[in-house]
């Protein structure tokens, strides 16, 4: 099969999240698979320096946004696995300090920015020498792909254009802007209206990918339940909900030539299920490294990702203020909302020997937390799948989670099978609640025989990525009947 997909960003070129690494690991394991596989991103700031391998298309791109022209280049990179990287380059959207924002806030012109790349996805999808069966999509940023696609196919324009697939990272984030906006796609008029693109006067480009993909998929089976729901559907639940039969909940998976313990040069000593000594050397050089007291005897929690309130900082800080009177210490990795940052650091200041807090993102550090803690926190209010406790379990470290979305589907806890379980869930969301999955840690910490026993469960757990890259295949399939029987 001919796949194509489209991401605003992808590992190892471009990072904020687990996007990037999902649509990394599935471009890669789907060529390894016999697929032909493109991946279309933006050209950010940096990318040619780190990667000078990377070579510009012969052919340039004109995109109408409006009523204005825009020009950009393609730049190509053949991947490790045989999928084509394709870089689409504009200095003036995409030369930036970050990829979304700047001191917090979004960057205004997100909607010219977005709609400029999604333009020049359906570009090259149009005008490759392979044609694609399936362009896939991910998230807002190329919402309305699947929109053009439909629009050049109604005009006449495209035979045999592909079929669309996307993928719901996270609803929350959905790319609304003004009314106004939506002159930037040249669509038709028409397609603004509540039952497409219009969202409470506003343009919604998710909104837009979810009545136009021919089929839809979320990032767990967990989470593609609740966005069916008031709760956890951010207003797009009754759209969704009409959708409900062309929605599949597929677990992302685990890129473990990347993350593992073994062959590992961001890990000081390596280690497996049947010798963890080395898990204990990772500790002592974690906690030199970030300059706490090396005291391998006491528990150490850790944390990695974005300081925003959708991962539970609100209740994580509110119960690590309750259990550091005990004899632990937290260790964190992460950036966001700058009164996280704030709160973290402060709690830093006042719990030096505890606390080690470091802003902002280090791949490898991310590892050696993985690694060097024995808890891994994540107390989110929703998680679409997370990745971090897969990542976590494989290192043997026991992660600490709500029960809501992936998280509820990787974590086994000791309520629903004592033998396998690998972690510790709570379900209210509440300080109070964290801090009694906490204080149980810190029991299964003083046993020896079952910290062990969580910690090998852990680690044989298998996530890897061909299972759910079969999966995505099922689903490009469906996408691709879907289509015909619409046709």
């Amino acid at each position: 099969m001919k796949i194509l997909l489209a991401s605003s960003e992808i590992h190892p070129y471009s990072k904020s999240g687990g996007l990037a690494d999902m649509v990394g690991a599935l471009g890669k394991t789907l060529a390894n698979l016999g697929h032909e596989v493109g991946i279309v991103t933006p050209l950010y700031i940096g990318i040619r320096e780190r990667f000078p391998e990377i070579q510009p298309l012969r052919f340039d791109i004109r995109i109408e946004l409006g009523t204005h022209w825009i020009e950009g280049k393609v730049w190509y990179l053949q991947g490790p696995s045989g999928e084509r990287l394709y870089f689409i380059e504009n200095s003036h959207y995409f030369n930036r300090s970050d990829y979304y924002t700047e001191r917090g806030s979004d960057y205004p012109d997100n909607d010219a920015r977005f709609i400029f790349f999604s333009k020049a996805v359906v570009f090259l999808a149009k005008n490759l020498p392979w044609q694609a069966d399936i362009v896939h999509c991910h998230d807002w940023q190329t919402g309305l792909v699947p929109l053009f696609i439909r629009n050049s196919a109604k005009q006449g324009d495209w035979q045999n254009s592909p079929s669309t697939v996307l993928t719901i990272h996270n609803l929350a984030y959905q790319g609304v802007f003004p009314a106004t906006s939506y002159a930037l796609t040249n669509l038709p008029q028409d397609h603004f209206r509540f039952e497409e693109v219009e969202f409470y006067g506003q343009m919604n480009c998710l909104k837009a990918g979810i009545v136009f993909a021919d089929l839809l998929t979320t990032v767990s089976p967990s989470y593609a339940d609740e966005i069916t729901t008031q709760e956890f559907g951010c207003a797009l639940d009754p759209v969704i909900r009409i959708r409900k039969n062309d929605l599949h909940g597929i677990l992302n998976g685990v890129d473990y030539t990347e993350w593992n313990t073994t062959q590992n040069t961001a890990l000081h000593s390596p280690y497996n299920s049947e010798n963890l000594e080395g898990k204990v050397a990772n500790k002592q050089f974690l906690q030199q490294e970030l300059g706490l007291p090396i005291r391998p005897e006491i528990p150490l929690l850790g944390n990695v990702g974005r300081l925003a309130e959708q991962k539970g900082i609100v209740i994580c800080l509110a119960a690590l203020e309750t259990i550091l009177v005990s004899d632990i210490q937290f260790v964190i990795l992460g950036n966001g909302q700058p009164e996280f940052e704030t709160a973290f650091l402060n709690l830093a200041s006042r719990f030096p020997t505890k606390v080690a807090v470091r802003i902002g993102y280090n791949q490898g550090l991310a590892h050696r937390i993985e690694a060097g803690a024995d808890f891994f926190l994540m107390p989110s209010r929703f998680e679409p799948c997370g990745l971090n406790q897969m990542y976590s379990l494989r290192y043997g470290t026991i992660p600490i989670v709500r029960a809501t979305g992936g998280l509820n589907d990787t974590i086994i806890d000791s309520s629903e099978d004592e033998h396998r379980a690998n972690g510790i869930k709570f379900h209210d969301y509440s300080a109070q609640k964290m801090t009694e999955a906490i204080q149980k840690a810190l029991i299964i910490y003083s046993d020896f025989p079952r910290l062990s026993s969580y910690r090998k469960n852990g680690m044989v757990a298998d996530f890897s990525w061909n299972h759910t890259a079969s999966e995505y295949v099922r689903a490009y399939q469906k996408a691709k009947e879907s289509a015909r029987t619409a046709e």
